[in-house]
């Protein structure tokens, strides 16, 4: 089976053999769809990017961070040689997996899921598109997911390695052990922990709007000026949080040049009204920002590995360490202003109950809220740590409103 240039048979291999569709699409642009047309991509529109969906029409929810991945994803994997298509839908899916609330329910969902492994938001997608989402059921009646092609698989495993064996010796991780099979075939030809080039463009473009969306997000709310990050005090305050959350090697030095650098561009906006002007002028930043970093990414990258397609294992994407610097910076000004400021520590300690409880009412009734699919699987589980695992699916896949909904239903009664 012939597939785009620098993919072979073994890439377009699917999990479960299918039946041959008919001509006219790609294997890989059935991925996409295959993702394009899911629940569980729909669902993201009511999930927490960083600020709750509802809380105000500008900001981003899952979705739209997903959809803004993608563009600047196949964008630049294009670029490089890679299918457009096989990084669109990692693109697309690398969030699917994601609980209510953010970050903040995936820490609670981790802490309670420590019986059955634990839980990350990449593992979690890695169980949504291989076994939760239904699309196709194998020979012996399980679900195989969305089965995509290996390639679209191994592009959206942004940390191909079980828990505890992060090469940089973190915390994240992306399979759960009763996923082993599935991970061990679409990482046959694959060195261990090491990510093909599609999934490094996925993971960098997901850097790159996360981190340049949210500081738009943060401007429109109100909650920073950017002209404070003139201030040498407040800088002081980004680069402790940057080292907390994010590098721990990124010293003031370091964060001063990444701002100096950011702060000269002639494009970088002081003061926002609000007007049509001032919005143009803040768009046009976000615009700015994202070509200078995938510019200087592919630059950097053409440079090492010449000007041929750079497809799977091929090549790797080289970031410029300023590059690198900078993303973070901006990372740290939303860290700052946005997830760490006071007023929002209410609201994380409610939500973070709101899923605790929820998980120990659907624990304690045997499971009996669980919706049709879940409960199946329940029956099914071999043990109690089985038993739990099918207990985080189920909250994991709700949207924010949905679990404060249940948790209302089933906690407070």
């Amino acid at each position: 089976m012939a597939g785009p240039v620098g993919y072979d048979a073994p890439d377009l291999a699917r999990f479960v053999e299918e039946t041959p569709k008919r001509a006219g699409r790609s294997a890989f642009e059935r991925d996409r769809a295959r993702v394009v047309h899911s629940a569980a991509l729909r669902r993201l529109a009511f999930k927490t990017q960083v600020v709750g969906p509802g809380s105000d029409d500008f900001v981003r929810n899952r979705l739209t961070h997903s959809l803004e991945v993608a563009q600047v994803g196949r964008e630049l994997g294009k670029a490089l040689g890679c299918d457009p298509d096989v990084v669109d839908a990692a693109c697309l899916a690398h969030d699917l997996g994601h609980p209510p609330f953010g970050h903040n329910g995936e820490a609670v969902l981790h802490e309670v899921a420590a019986p059955c492994g634990g839980f990350e938001g990449n593992a979690q997608t890695l169980r949504v598109l291989t076994r939760l989402e239904a699309k196709v059921v194998g020979a012996q009646g399980r679900s195989a997911g969305l089965n995509l092609t290996r390639a679209a698989l191994d592009a959206a495993t942004k940390y191909p390695w079980p828990r505890g064996q992060a090469p940089d010796g973190s915390a994240k991780f992306g399979v759960y052990a009763d996923d082993v099979p599935v991970f061990t075939w679409l990482r046959d030809v694959a060195e261990p922990r090491r990510r093909c080039v599609e999934a490094q463009v996925m993971d960098f473009a997901d850097d790159v709007a996360y981190s340049v969306h949210d500081v738009e997000d943060a401007v429109v709310a109100g909650r920073v000026d950017l002209s404070a990050i003139d201030d040498i005090d407040t800088r002081g305050e980004v680069g402790a949080l940057i080292r907390d959350w994010y590098d721990p090697t990124m010293g003031d030095d370091r964060v001063d040049a990444a701002f100096a650098r950011l702060t000269a561009l002639p494009w970088w906006v002081r003061g926002y009204d609000g007007s049509r002007r001032s919005a143009a002028v803040l768009k046009d930043l976000t615009s700015q920002l994202i070509g200078r970093f995938c510019a200087a990414v592919e630059l950097a990258t053409r440079e090492r590995y010449g000007h041929g397609p750079l497809t799977r294992y091929a090549a790797d994407l080289v970031v410029p360490n300023d590059v690198t610097d900078e993303v973070v910076a901006l990372k740290g000004v939303a860290a700052l202003f946005v997830m760490s400021a006071d007023d929002r520590r209410e609201q994380y300690d409610t939500q973070q109950a709101v899923l605790r409880e929820l998980v120990e009412a659907l624990t304690s009734s045997a499971a009996a809220g669980l919706e049709p699919a879940f409960a199946v699987d329940y029956g099914q589980a071999d043990d109690d740590a089985q038993r739990l695992r099918v207990v985080i699916d189920q909250v994991a896949s709700l949207t924010d409103e949905s679990a404060l909904g249940w948790h209302r239903r089933l906690c407070r009664r």
